[in-house]
């Protein structure tokens, strides 16, 4: 290299006069010499309480399912009993119940669709998901006990464990967003 000029030496930080840009470290951002946070990881309960809300959706919807057939069953006898007796009382009372039933249905497949969507959304959900996870843990949990007592007192055994099953089911759903890590999790920051 003799005859040439020699460059000068660069100041840390810098090549050829320019400032380097510092790597990007955002939330599961990287690229080669970059630096790489590690992806956060959903609490073990609330990972348990995630899969019961979409195991409790079954239940449901099979019985919304059952509850609407039951009211359109019941539609239709009540058209056949009033097409032989003409009686305006036993049709409205039977459209009545009919059209009861069919509500329980759609409420039971509305509370389904809940339970798919609070499980959905604990992946990025907020403080919004997670208060709504626990007033509907809590009051499955209620559910849970009033079905306990009746089944207790006058049920067969397998709908005391179905009960017993909807109450430990409603205590873990309630209880996962409410423990130091479960607050945290909906509390994290998002990117």
């Amino acid at each position: 290299d003799a005859g040439r000029p020699q460059q000068p030496p660069t100041a840390p930080g810098y090549t050829y006069g320019y400032p380097q840009q510092q790597p990007y470290a955002g939330y599961g951002y990287g690229y080669p010499g970059g630096a790489m946070m590690p992806a956060q990881t959903m609490p073990g309960l609330l990972m348990t309480a995630r899969v019961f809300l979409f195991i409790v959706s079954a239940p449901q919807i099979l019985a919304g399912l059952a509850w609407i057939y039951v009211g359109a069953f019941v539609s239709d006898v009540t058209d056949d009993a009033t097409s032989v007796v003409p009686l305006k009382s036993v049709d409205d009372a039977g459209h009545a119940v009919a059209a009861l039933l069919v509500f329980i249905g759609l409420v039971s497949l509305g509370f389904a669709a809940l339970s798919i969507t609070l499980g959905v959304k604990f992946g990025r959900g907020g403080q919004g998901i997670r208060v709504t996870t626990v007033v509907y843990g809590a009051l499955g949990t209620l559910v849970g006990f009033v079905f306990l007592v009746f089944a207790i007192d006058s049920g067969p055994a397998a709908a005391v464990l179905y009960a017993l099953l909807w109450v430990g089911f409603g205590v873990v759903i309630t209880a996962a967003p409410l423990v130091a890590s479960g607050t945290a999790w909906f509390a994290r920051p998002r990117h």
